[in-house]
């Protein structure tokens, strides 16, 4: 009986443990975009995807994670999350992010999509690279037509 209490609480341990729901670090010149198959190498324009089971994909632009979400149920994903351009290789709430989409900013698959922490910051690039800005809703409204 004291070998099954013990085999459930490790059982138990391992499940709550194994199941982390939180971003991976990108291993830039190594990982592949799970959308379009590069490696990723731009540390300005990566994103990855959370799903509430913990699973991670990674990709190399942001517009490939968008693009991915039209082949997934996005109801199981927990975590969307951008590069920062200001930041190169920090990973950034998606959701809360501004995005600007200038011809003067090229990103890995051509969109000119860049995504910032902080919407001032965005404003600043705007001014000096041209281009619109877009939050997250309007970046999956534009992506879906």
């Amino acid at each position: 009986m004291q070998i099954l209490k013990y085999a459930l609480t490790l059982g138990l341990l391992l499940l709550f443990f194994g199941c982390n729901v939180s971003p991976k670090p990108i291993d830039y010149g190594s990982d592949g975009c799970y959308f379009c198959k590069m490696t990723i190498v731009d540390k300005v324009h990566a994103a990855e995807i959370v799903t509430k089971k913990g699973k991670v994909y990674k990709f190399d632009a942001t517009e490939c994670m968008v693009n991915f979400m039209d082949e997934f149920d996005t109801s199981e994903i927990e975590l969307y999350l951008s590069n920062n351009y200001t930041e190169p290789g920090i990973l950034i709430d998606a959701t809360q992010a501004t995005f600007l989409i200038s011809k003067n900013v090229p990103s890995p698959m051509g969109a000119f999509l860049s995504a910032f922490k902080n919407k001032a910051d965005a404003e600043n690039v705007k001014i000096e690279k041209g281009g619109e800005l877009y939050t997250w809703k309007e970046i999956l409204g534009k992506f879906k037509d």
